[in-house]
């Protein structure tokens, strides 16, 4: 009759063997938590035998009786390792929320007149809480100038950023100058307040030199908020008229 085990398992099954005939001593108790441990109750030869033949084996010897014998009983640990299938996630619609995240996130097309604005360059430049801002593009007439620092331009719409953070207050300001560019609004006013450090006023100081659109800023005038606020002159945009004259 073949053989289909190894020298060395026909060794340790035989080692095997001869501890399973000496029996298990029910008395017995674990060593580490005191516990009577329990019986061990072995299928006989006669049953292995029996339950090998129903599977169709031909090769039943002692070594194999055995060995089923003392896999009786074991199950087969979990592989831990195998990840399982993960569920589909159902489609949910996102809430507000989450796309405002995710916008910020990726970047908005929106952006505009906002697009690589500096804190650090605005920073770098502190003005004081009574100070008068004065800031004139080369390109545009002393004339137009003077009209906006003596408050005789019409400002369109205007923005309070009064307790904002920096971050606030360069979002909301660039929110008001690209609805002014869309809507083709030339004249706005941001009203920053003075405080003591005067944060926000250096902030829209620095940040509308840094844009090419716009033309000048100047202190408002005591009607409109005087130093706490500036009144800003904007590009105006060209219509499809303007294309069509040139």
């Amino acid at each position: 009759m073949a053989n289909l085990f190894s020298k060395e398992m026909q060794d340790q099954l035989k080692t095997l063997k001869g501890q399973l005939s000496t029996g298990r001593d029910t008395s017995a108790t674990d060593t580490e938590g005191g516990k009577p441990t329990e019986s061990v109750s072995l299928p006989t030869q006669k049953q292995v035998k029996k339950t090998v033949k129903k599977m169709g084996s031909e090769h039943v010897d002692d070594d194999k009786v055995l060995f089923m014998q003392a896999m009786a009983g074991v199950k087969q640990m979990e592989d831990k390792n195998v990840v399982s299938p993960v569920k589909s996630a159902k489609n949910t619609k996102p809430d507000a929320t989450t796309l405002s995240k995710r916008a910020a996130a990726q970047g908005s097309d929106e952006q505009g007149l906002g697009a690589g604005l500096s804190d650090m360059q605005a920073l770098l430049n502190p003005v004081a809480g009574d100070a008068y801002l004065s800031y004139k593009n080369p390109t545009i007439q002393t004339k137009v100038f003077n009209q906006l620092k003596q408050g005789k331009m019409r400002w369109y719409d205007a923005v309070d950023i009064h307790g904002c953070s920096i971050e606030q207050a360069r979002e909301a300001m660039t929110t008001l100058l690209n609805q002014a560019k869309n809507n083709n609004e030339t004249v706005v006013k941001i009203v920053h307040g003075k405080g003591t450090e005067a944060i926000l006023k250096t902030c829209v100081n620095g940040w509308l030199r840094q844009l090419p659109e716009v033309l000048a800023f100047v202190s408002a005038p005591p009607k409109d908020g005087g130093n706490g606020a500036v009144l800003v002159l904007l590009k105006k945009t060209k219509t499809d008229k303007d294309k069509e004259a040139k």
